[in-house]
Formats: C-alpha cells, structure tokens, sequence
C-alpha cells in the first residue's frame, strides 16, 4: 500500500531566500555524510554499478538526528555525462522496492538515485507525509549531491539534468519536488494524490478504513510527526475533518504548489483505487497543463485496490518520457496525450482478462461528451441507522487485489460484469434509467443534482452508479467506487450537485444506470445519530463519453485458425498437467516428527537462467530448537522463508514440513506461524480484538485459537485491554508475534522480530522466542542482530549469495575460532604477559578480565586448499567450506595444546584454556569479512 503528504508554511518562505546560501548549507550538510560511504558491486544486475550511503540531512524539528539511506546506480562508460533520476518508493516500502527500475534506468544511460524515505527502512527521522521541510527537503539535498557527481550532467553549476518518478508516496514527492526545486527537468507521478485532504477527506468525509490501514503501515502514530498523529486522533474520534485537519494535509500537498509546476509530467493513475481516485490526476493534469507544461495522462488498470499495474509497459513510457525531456531526443515516442486501458473481456486461450488501450490527441478531461441520461423515480426516505451500522459495502478498500498482479482483484473484475457491492433495504434511495438502446461508453465522472431533506444538522450521503443487466439482478459497480458528501442546512432541504465516481466503463446494450444515494458505507465515517433523509432529484444523470478516445482495433484471435487442428492434443495435454498438478508427493513417515527439512532447494531470479536467489540449499531443523537464519543482503534468506510459507514455488529440490511436502495452500501450512515486519492492526481497536478480529478471518473454530496461551507467552499483559494506538513500537511487535502464534503452530517463523526496538524491547522479544520454543516447538528466526540471535538461538544455518555456508549448533560456530581465552587462578605481571605474547604461534597476549586473550597466528587457508584439492567433486564449494571448518578446529585445537604446554613452562596459574571468538566473528569469517 502506498500513500503522501506535504505541507507549506515557513519552507516557502526560505525558498525565496537566496538559492546560493540554500545550496552552500545544502551542501555542508551532504558532505558530512562522506564518511558513510561505503561501495557495493552489484553482482545481481550485470553492467549495473552500485553504491549504498546514508547521507546526514541535519536535525529534524524535534532534535532528532535524520540519515537517509541512499542507492546510486550506474553503467557503462563511467566518463560520459548523463542525466539523472530520482526513484521514489511507496508508503511502507524503502528504496529496495524500486532497485528493479532503478537498474532498468541506470542500463538505458541514466545516474539513478533511491532513497528510503524518513522513517522508512534504514532511514531514521520521523515520517512527515512529505513535508516540505522533511521529505521534500531531503530531496533537494539528494539534487545537490547528484550535482557533485562527476558524471552526471549539469544544466549549470549546482543544477544537473534530473527527472523524478515513484508511485504513490514516491509520486506525489516527484510533484512537490518539481514545485519547490526549479533544478526539477521533468516528472513521472504515478498513482498518487494532488490534495491529501480531498483524498482522505473526500466532500468533507472521513474515509475511515484508508486512514486506519494508512497509520498501520506506516508503524503507528509513535512512527509520524507528532502533529500528525494528534490530527488522526482528532479526526477519528469526531468521526471528521476539521479545518486544522484539511489545512494541515493541504499544505503538505503538491496542490499548494501547484502554480510553480511547470516541467513536462507524466501521469499515471489507476482506475481501481478508492485511495487516489482519478479526480486526483485529473486536478494535477489540468494545472500543470495550465502552467504550460508538456502533460500525458495514462489509467491504468490497476491501483491501490488491485488490478494489472502493467509495470513494464509504465516503465517503459516513463522512460522514453525521460528520454525526450532529459536526454533532449526528440524522435523518441512519448505516447498520447491521453491513454486508457480497456477490459475487453476474457482471452479464451489462457483464461486471462485481455487489455487493450483507447488513446486520445488530447486529455478530455472529466467532463467530454456529455449526454443526459434521463432518471425515474418518486421522492424517497430512507434511514441512517444508529451507529451507522450494518453499513453499505461498495468495495473493500485496499485488499482488492495484489497491486503488482496481473490478476485483477474485486475492482476490476467489475468490467467483467462481477461485482460485491451490497445496499441495506431501507438505507438508501435508488432512481433508474430505461434500458439503453446502442452500447455506451462512459468516460469520466458522472453528475446529478439532487434535492435532500434532513431531520438531522449532519448529513451524509454515499453516491454511486450502477449497471444493471437486463434480467434487473445482474448489478455491477464500475470499479467499485463511491462518492461521498456531507450536507449541512438540510433540515430544511437544500439542492445539492453531486459528482459521481470518474470511470471507464462501457454500458452493454439492454442494460441500464441505477443512480443509489446510500446512508452508509463500509470505507467512510457516517454520523453515529439516528436520522431519517429523504431524496428527490432535480435533474437527470449527466454522463461524460470522451468521444475523441478510441480504441484499437482487436486483432482476429489466433485460435480462430489452429483451434481445430489443436483441440484434441490440447485437450490431452491439459488432461496430463492436471493429473501431475492433483499428484502431491507423499508424505515421508520418517520425517513425520522433523519440522522442517529442505533439500536441494533452488531458486533462480526471474527471467534469468543462471542467476540465483537461492542454490542447492539443504538443512534439518529439530523439534525445540530456536535456528537462527543468517546471512548478507543478497544472501537468499527472505526467498527461502517465501518458499517455506507457500509463497512461491522453487525451480528444483523440496521443502517438507513434518514429512509433507510444501505447496501453495499446502494442509501443513496450518503448522506454521509466520510474523512478517510491519503487520497491519487497526489502531481503534484493542489488542485482543484485532486478534480475535484476526482468527475469525482464517475460518477455524475459536477453541483452536489457543488465544490465551499465546498471549501468556508473548507477555502483554493489561495492554490486551488498550486500543492498539496506543501501543509503543516493542509492544505491537509483540502483539504481531501473539498473532502469529495464535493455534500454537508447530513451526514459528520470524523475520526480524527485534526491528525498532530498544534494548529492553529486544530482552523481552528474546524471552518470548525462548518460551515459545520450550514446550517442543520449533522457532525460526531471521535477523540482523547476531548479539541477539547468539543469545536467544540453539543453531544457526549461515547463508551467502544463495548457497549454505555453515549450519550446526551455536556453539560449534561460534567456538571454531583463532583465539583462546586462557582462564587464570591468579593474576600475573606484566613481564610474564609479554613472555606469553612471545612464544612461538601466538600473535598477541592481553588480559580480560581475570584472564588472557590469547591470539593465535595465521595458518595458510585450509578451506582454499580444500577446494583446490576437490575440484572434480560436485558442490566443492559448500564441502570446502565444511573441510576447511575442520581443519580450522583440528589446528585451533593442537595450538591450544601446545600453548598449554608452554604456559605451565612458563609457571602461569592456568585455571582453563578454550576458544573465545563472539558470533560476529564467526559470521565475517565464514561469508569471507563482508556483510
């Protein structure tokens, strides 16, 4: 889920200040981050050069100190000059989810840089939703430092050729950039907002579920600007906006610059999204175009509800966008100025819906084409229930569809004629139209206006229009969108103009438009008092066609020809597939008690033939153990736990949970618990209600929730009774871990569960995995901290760049070490101290706290020769590895001896001998001293 928001005040002010004083401080402040820097080959992205910094951007507001963590791409020839682009990410996302594009750009001749963004990823500060003097600053200080880059290329001194894109959050900062940074050359927005306040406050409506899913990815309110947080607060006990609130978020909105947004943009916005809805785009597109800017607009047909993002083919229109206005190509293809992606219904060859894009010479706008489609029905009253419950459904904001699918998800799905809209008898009015007699198209965002007669001061109605098939059952909702308005003086009546949902979507012939104004709904506040509302319309529906949008031809289908030649050996060929997908391996009987064993476990990058994520990886796990899974960046730990939970498939080899095989929806998986960082909880509620809230949702009983249990181990306490806003950052940790323990799965697995914690935090998290684990369970756990995973882990498997490096207990890993610690019965002086550092294999000789430290010299690389020696042996790597640990042990082993004897010449009172090295130490030493 993506989200932004900026803000104005005393930053707009310092803008007009001079830009060399600006740009001076700007710079003192990049530069101290030179010591951070630190470069990183890319061996994933071949040609690719990539560097990691975190870059000093000052002191935040409230005294914090903020890094951001920064990626910087490039390739080719590394004298030649190039433009620049910055790639932001979506809300509760970091630069990693943009390396993919990135890469993409930094091949086709661009210096590309990403950056997690405050409070995000590596990167510290509190999140400020954009605001002009956080997020959007440190953007500008992200230009100065592309302009200290050799090879990027300079419009003039300090002023580099630069374009901004991102989606959501990372779009709407490519928007406030622009306007505060005149160095900005051009811009690619994508799904994203041009007035925070009108997306979440919508006709002044508090659009509740967003809001809450908003804060939760975002880590809760302790994660935002204080401000903020007390706004949300504010907002959702009223149940809506007040004026500070919409001043607020305006204000950290590219609207409040939009009259200085004067470079080339590109829009891309998404028809399923209830979020940022096309109004949005169609506000940004009609400014900057008034600005005299080069505009395209693009609706795609995915959004933060679901649906195709079609990520190739925005990414490659993004770049030729750059390519024209930054590389100054004029024969590159831009595309239109206007593009819609149209449904055209199911391709019977794959199952797949097939997409097809209408284009225009120019952006139509909202309103083009208008027809009056003329509506019947009588004045109606209708009740608002108290609590404003059971409310409508509409759609299901946000868990529509996975947004990088090609699936679709519930919005889309309405152009195939399926919808899961759902108005209560007595909650609404509902005024019809005459079956239409030719197809119709509607393009834009529909208008009526309405007479409405409240015995309440606090009005609100949820507008939407729907097509209804001939049979008078069939209703879809186009995208399933609504639209909200709030009524004030209605006692009395008042005529009110509402503007309906903008959408694509074409009405059949025989079908016909239901206009439904409705007292509620599922994503938005509605007034808690009982009222009665009674509607009458003073006009009828005014739909908007685009007329100069057409769409391309569909090509005649290819199994029009080969179909009857094919049928039989497709058929066959299907009958096959489908026996081998039904066969599921049988269970082992002897790893009926083993929780987890993967073998051969391979898994290659996508697109890719000799790319791996994950290689030839095979490990036992044992009832009762805590594993530690360890590695690099890179190293394949989040693609092995993907496959362990079902969610994606490996190229070769297995993984068996308690003897059964795992696949997608696998019946074993109901053994395993998963705690992912950053689980989702709604804020209002309180902690043993999201978990209630949670189980009920899987389907199963509520006996087998074990509820209790769970909740006794991980430790919460009296905060069970609290709302979930309230939490600090350990104790939603904790909650997400009760969650995932909830049924006492067999096999919990945990990654990074110690993130954001402070130390006290992290003992607390290292008692609940060590009590889990106690009662026969089995504990996995993925983490950065080796302190901690050393404390609380019985073993560790050691991965690097995809393949095992070492797996076993922590003991054995930890103690196979070039150090030993000699304990003493008594202390000694300093002369012996030194005879000891003296002697022959030993390099160096210091106390430690009533003992030595005894530090043995270097011996040739026993695991170099091993892999040498065992060339013709398949996997020599990994058994090299092996050997070389052995014969690392066996040598540490005979120099103990061996010292021992010289320190009892030495007359030194040795009370033991053993070796002494911490995690840290192992792990550097097995992945080669690079992490």
């Amino acid at each position: 889920m993506d989200l932004r928001r900026p803000r104005t005040g005393a930053w707009k002010t310092a803008l007009r200040g001079p830009r060399r004083l600006f740009a001076a401080a700007a710079a003192v402040v990049v530069l101290a981050a030179a010591g951070t820097w630190t470069a990183l080959a890319s061996d994933d992205a071949p040609g690719v050069r990539r560097s990691d910094q975190r870059l000093d951007m000052g002191t935040s507001a409230d005294g914090r100190q903020v890094r951001i963590d920064t990626s910087y791409f490039t390739a080719g020839d590394p004298g030649k000059k190039r433009p620049a682009v910055l790639v932001g990410h979506g809300f509760g996302g970091s630069k990693n989810d943009v390396r993919d594009q990135a890469e993409k750009l930094a091949r086709d001749g661009y210096a590309v840089l990403t950056w997690s963004a405050r409070g995000f990823g590596a990167s510290t500060g509190r999140i400020g939703l954009n605001d002009p003097k956080g997020e959007v600053a440190d953007v500008r200080r992200l230009v100065d430092w592309l302009a200290e880059r050799p090879e990027v290329r300079l419009d003039k001194a300090g002023d580099p050729r630069v374009g901004v894109t991102g989606a959501s959050y990372g779009g709407a900062v490519s928007l406030l950039a622009a306007g505060y940074d005149r160095r900005i050359d051009a811009i690619a927005p994508m799904i994203t907002y041009w007035n925070l306040a009108d997306a979440l406050f919508p006709r002044d409506v508090f659009k509740k579920q967003w809001a809450g899913m908003f804060l939760s990815a975002g880590g809760g309110c302790d994660r935002f600007e204080k401000r903020l947080c007390e706004m949300y607060e504010r907002v959702a006990v009223a149940g809506k906006p007040d004026a500070k609130a919409r001043e607020l978020l305006s204000g950290r909105s590219p609207a409040a610059v939009g009259d200085r947004i004067e470079v080339p943009a590109l829009i891309v916005q998404g028809q399923t999204d209830s979020l940022f809805t096309l109004d949005q785009a169609d506000a940004m597109a009609r400014t900057i175009r008034g600005n005299h800017a080069p505009v395209s607009v693009d609706w795609i047909a995915g959004g933060h509800d679901g649906g195709d993002m079609e990520t190739d083919r925005v990414e490659g229109r993004v770049g030729a966008w750059f390519d024209r206005y930054l590389k100054d190509d004029e024969g590159v293809d831009t595309g239109p100025a206007f593009r819609v992606t149209r449904t055209g219904g199911i391709d019977s060859t794959d199952g797949a819906a097939t997409l097809r894009g209408a284009t225009g010479d120019r952006y139509p706008g909202l309103a083009s084409g208008v027809r009056d489609i003329p509506l019947t029905g009588r004045p109606q009253t209708f009740d608002n229930p108290a609590g404003a419950a059971p409310p409508a459904v509409s759609g299901l904001p946000g868990i529509g569809g996975a947004a990088g699918g090609g699936g679709g998800g519930l919005s889309r799905l309405s152009s195939l004629g399926i919808g899961v809209s759902l108005d209560f008898p007595g909650q609404h009015a509902a005024f019809d139209s005459k079956p239409v007699t030719k197809d119709l198209r509607i393009t834009g965002a529909p208008t009526v206006r309405a007479h409405v007669k409240s015995d309440s001061e606090d009005t609100v109605l949820f507008g939407k229009v729907y097509d209804v098939g001939p049979d008078g059952e069939r209703k879809v909702l186009p995208a399933q969108l609504v639209s909200p308005v709030r009524v004030g003086g209605a006692v009395d009546g008042k005529d009110v103009d509402l503007r309906l949902p903008a959408v694509d979507h074409e009405l059949k012939k025989g079908h016909r438009l239901s206009l439904v104004l409705a007292s509620t709904d599922l994503g938005y506040a509605s007034p808690a008092e009982p009222a009665a509302y009674t509607v009458s319309l003073k006009s009828g529906l005014k739909v908007p066609t685009a007329p100069g949008v057409d769409t391309a031809a569909a090509p005649l289908p290819a199994w029009v020809w080969w179909l009857p030649l094919t049928g039989a050996v497709l058929a066959a060929g299907l009958l096959v597939l489908g026996r081998r997908r039904a066969t599921a391996p049988a269970p082992d009987p002897e790893l009926a008690e083993v929780p987890l064993q993967i073998t051969d476990l391979s898994k290659r990058y996508a697109k890719s033939t000799d790319r791996y994520a994950v290689r030839d990886l095979s490990f036992r796990v044992e009832k009762g153990q805590v594993l530690g899974l360890l590695g690099p960046n890179g190293a394949g730990k989040t693609t092995t736990l993907r496959m362990l939970m079902g969610l994606i498939a490996p190229d070769a080899g297995e993984i068996r949970v308690f003897g059964r095989a795992i696949r997608p929806g696998a019946p074993v998986l109901s053994r395993v618990g998963a705690f992912v960082e950053g689980a989702g909880f709604l804020p209002h509620l309180s902690g043993r209600e999201n978990l209630e809230l949670y189980w009920k949702a899987t389907g199963r009983p509520p006996e087998d929730a074990h509820l209790d249990e769970a909740l006794e181990i991980a430790g919460l306490g009296d905060a069970l009774a609290r709302a979930v806003r309230t939490y600090s950052q350990g104790m939603r940790q904790r909650l997400a871990i009760a969650q995932a323990m909830l049924g006492l799965p067999d096999l919990l697995i945990l990654d990074e569960p110690t993130n954001g914690l402070d130390p006290p935090q992290i003992r607390e998290m290292r008692g609940v995995m060590i009590r889990y684990a106690e009662g026969g369970r089995t504990v996995i756990v993925s983490s950065h901290l080796l302190s901690e995973v050393e404390q609380s882990c019985t073993h560790l498997v050691v991965m690097d760049r995809g393949r095992l490096v070492q797996a076993g207990p922590v003991d054995e890993i930890v103690g196979s070490g070039d150090t030993l610690l000699v304990g003493l019965a008594a202390d000694i002086p300093d002369p012996l101290v030194e005879k000891v550092a003296s002697l022959p294999d030993v390099t160096s000789a210091v106390r430690a706290e009533g003992s030595l430290l005894v530090r043995l010299a270097s011996a040739p690389d026993t695991r170099q020769a091993a892999s040498v020696a065992d060339t013709g042996h398949a996997g020599s790597g990994a058994d090299a590895d092996h050997v070389g640990s052995v014969a690392d042990a066996d040598r540490v082993g005979s120099a103990a001896s061996r010292l021992l004897v010289e320190l009892v010449r030495l007359e030194v009172p040795v009370e033991s001998v053993g070796p002494h090295r911490r995690l840290e130490d192992a792990f550097l030493t097995l992945i080669g001293g690079t992490a």
